[in-house]
Order: C-alpha cells, then structure tokens, then sequence
C-alpha cells in the first residue's frame, strides 16, 4: 500500500512516502506554507499525486502522555486533511523523531542550509519507518 506520512509544521511540512511493498520510507519534500488552510489543500494536492492510500499524520504526543497545543494543532491539520481527500488519515504518535533526524543528519554531516532544507521531510520519513514497524507486527 502507498502511505505518506505529514511532519506538519507551521512553516515548514515534510512528507514523506514508503513504496507498495512497505518496506522503504524516504523523504519526499517540504512544503513552505505558513497559511493553515493553504498548506491542508498542497498536502492533499500531493496525497493525490502520489497516489497514497494511507495518510499519517505526525502527533506531536507530550513525553508524559499528554496532549498540549501543537498536538492539538496537528489533530486540526488532520480534520483539514480528511475533508480534503477520500484516502483515510490516521495519527500517529511522533515523540522524539525529530531528534532522531537530527541524530540521521549528524550521521551523515548534513549542517546548516542543507539540513534545514531537509530536516522536516526526514522527520516524516521517521514517522512512517515508525509506523511501518507497527504495521508489520500487527498484522
């Protein structure tokens, strides 16, 4: 199955996406947008683009299990996702996979500009390697 994964951030958003076998998670792009509405519409422009049928979600979940605003934020961006395509959209719990792309990115010296330029989308693929993990053991 085609599923993309959404970093949403509130100026920049990464996706990624895995390929139909569900084995490989890779970066995909960024989306500049500041604007909540416009940024739903790009991202769902791309779910149809990639012919996804799986969207997930980041939830940025607090480290003591609770819910605070940017998690909030990202169920909102959800809903926005849901009106706007016919595939379902799941969330997914995100703790610590930002740092881990940072971690990914010092692994491979990527600094400054280049890592900005990327990092969001490299958040995402971390989010659907997560989520491919699961799927895979709960089958």
């Amino acid at each position: 199955m085609k599923i993309i994964a959404v970093d949403y951030g509130d100026s920049h958003t990464g996706l990624a996406t895995c390929d139909v076998m569900e084995m490989l998670a890779s970066p995909l792009c960024i989306i500049d947008e500041k604007d909540f509405e416009v940024c739903a519409d790009k991202v769902a422009e791309k779910i149809k683009e990639t012919r996804s049928e799986l969207v997930v979600v980041g939830n940025p979940i607090n480290m003591n299990g609770s819910y605070g605003p940017r998690s909030e934020k990202c169920t909102a961006f959800a809903e926005l996702l849901r009106e706007r395509v016919t595939v379902p959209v799941e969330m997914w719990d995100e703790r610590s996979t930002t740092v881990t792309a940072h971690n990914m990115m010092n692994e491979v010296n990527k600094r400054g500009k280049k890592r900005k330029a990327v990092i969001d989308a490299v958040a995402a693929a971390v989010i659907l390697e997560n989520y491919l993990a699961w799927r895979r053991n709960h089958r």
